[in-house]
């Protein structure tokens, strides 16, 4: 591969899908087989403490890009319209779908680096609407056009066209990314390199993954995946889960899944390595939301549960950064950082400007990559929303606010790591209550758009259909519908809630 300048190295991301921060060997899961995420940790630094700007997949993965919060990109929800055009793509769109360009107008940091010579390419899952048209810098475009989808015969954008490929889908996405990094061997620009992998979402019932996968999880006892007795009261139902042999199922399978992306993660490295530009090129590995696979009763992440829930399990994500000689080896970070601060850092990094940086929440980590300290901050606070769903946490406490009428939730983290002991109803927190909840509506108010304001949105889990308030010209932007039980446990259909009532969906 030809050489280039040092000082601005390649950038291979690498995103998962629903992968939790416990599901890592290096992050102390003795279960799981990951032998080249431990790698990269071993080479580079962890993060303990990193966190998705939103615990679903497609608003998640616009933060990431824009650095924009969900209520400033307007992606409140899993995209479920807009990925393909029905008239265009006859068969594979839903009945009425037309392609939507969810971020368009919207700067991503792909922008950036190609406006400054990067070559950008990705290979795996967008879900960012419109999947047939190259977005945001991208001129390799090996896109899986859905949200998910079973892992064998799958279908599989490639230069315009629509293809179905019957091979297992991770390492078709794989292969995707091995060709980026072939065809610039001769090529004296740097490169970025986005590889998406669908793994680990569901379905991961028995034939989604290769046998010899599965093979490793057969006499497991998922130990790292508690069971608690009559789930979560809030669980939703269509949520893949178990007891049993079905349990063992499904769990073997999300193993399985998880240990066939970290197999084509080696093949990445190692084909950076062969290329000669492992040294000269960013390494970083994250998912796009948690996961709960039991934990606290839940099957699911951010809308595994109705209202939608904003355990650790579900906002903490993996975060590995790595470049051998560059970036400090064997470290293990715990500042609270965001995937809203990936953009600035990216380009702190590369020592590009960033043109957004007034408008934006995140803050540049880059000097933690040189083996520095962070400059002190405003704040040790990571923020999270789901629609009318937000949370603030700092490192000892959070609190859970839900629009317009609550259950509210109030965490010591220092004492229930677990988040087991709801204390929004302690008198004795009354103080702590009022504070963290006027720095919660403060922040929010700084970067919120009032025309993608997700507090003001019928957000269910059920997914996202248009744009939404101003930009949807009306349309409904949701799927779902909202009713309430209130304190005596009565279903209120056409009135509001008492404060305390419980947010259910239709």
């Amino acid at each position: 591969m030809a050489s280039h300048n040092p000082e601005r190295p390649n950038i291979l991301f690498v995103l998962t899908d629903d992968q939790g921060y416990w599901a890592m060997g290096c992050a102390g899961n003795p279960e799981i087989h990951t032998p080249h995420l431990d790698r990269i940790s071993a080479m580079g630094m962890r993060f303990d403490n990193f966190f998705c700007a939103s615990p679903v997949c497609s608003p998640a993965r616009a933060s990431i890009l824009t650095g924009r919060i969900s209520s400033q990109h307007g992606v409140h929800d899993w995209i479920r319209k807009g990925n393909l055009d029905a008239v265009r793509t006859p068969g594979l769109g839903w009945g009425d779908d037309r392609e939507i360009e969810y971020l368009a107008g919207m700067r991503a940091y792909t922008d950036v680096l190609a406006a400054n010579g990067y070559v950008c390419g990705i290979s795996g899952k967008w879900h960012l609407g419109d999947s047939l048209n190259p977005q945001k810098g991208f001129a390799y475009w090996n896109i899986f056009p859905y949200g998910g989808g079973d892992y064998y015969n799958g279908y599989f954008i490639r230069a315009g066209r629509i293809e179905r490929d019957p091979r297992y889908l991770t390492d078709v996405i794989t292969e995707g990314g091995l060709k980026f990094l072939e065809a610039q061997a001769a090529n004296d620009a740097p490169f970025y390199l986005s590889v998406h992998y669908t793994a680990p979402h569901s379905p991961w019932e028995k034939g989604q993954h290769p046998d010899d996968l599965t093979a490793l999880y057969r006499d497991c006892p998922f130990e790292t995946c508690p069971e608690v007795p009559g789930g979560h009261p809030w669980q939703i139902n269509s949520a893949p889960r178990g007891r049993g042999e079905k349990r063992r199922e499904l769990l073997g399978g999300y193993y399985a899944a998880i240990t066939g992306l970290d197999r084509g993660v080696g093949q990445l490295l190692d084909r950076l390595e062969t290329l000669g530009v492992l040294e000269n090129t960013l390494v970083i590995f994250t998912s796009d939301n948690g996961m709960n696979m039991g934990h606290h009763g839940i099957w699911g992440k951010g809308n595994g549960t109705f209202p939608q829930n904003m355990y650790d399990t579900s906002v903490k994500v993996p975060a590995l950064i790595a470049r051998p000689g560059h970036v400090p080896h064997g470290v293990i970070d715990d500042n609270l950082l965001s995937h809203y601060d990936i953009f600035p850092t990216l380009l702190d990094y590369l020592g590009f400007a960033n043109p957004d940086a007034t408008a934006l929440p995140g803050r540049s980590f880059a000097p933690l990559l040189s083996g520095e300290t962070l400059p002190e901050r405003d704040h040790v606070v990571v923020f999270d929303e789901y629609g009318p769903v937000r949370m603030i946490r700092t490192c000892a406490w959070k609190y859970i606010h839900r629009y317009p009428y609550g259950p509210h939730e109030l965490y010591d983290l220092a004492d229930d790591p677990a988040e087991t002991h709801n204390l929004v109803a302690d008198p004795a927190q009354g103080t702590r209550l009022v504070e963290m909840e006027a720095q919660l509506e403060a922040w929010f108010a700084r970067y919120v758009d009032p025309h993608r304001d997700g507090a003001k949105e019928p957000v269910t889990g059920k997914g996202q259909i248009d744009l939404p308030g101003v930009a949807g010209q009306g349309r409904r932007a949701f799927e779902g519908d909202w009713w309430y039980i209130d304190e005596d446990g009565v279903r209120r259909d056409d009135q509001p809630a008492r404060l305390g009532g419980i947010l259910r969906q239709k």
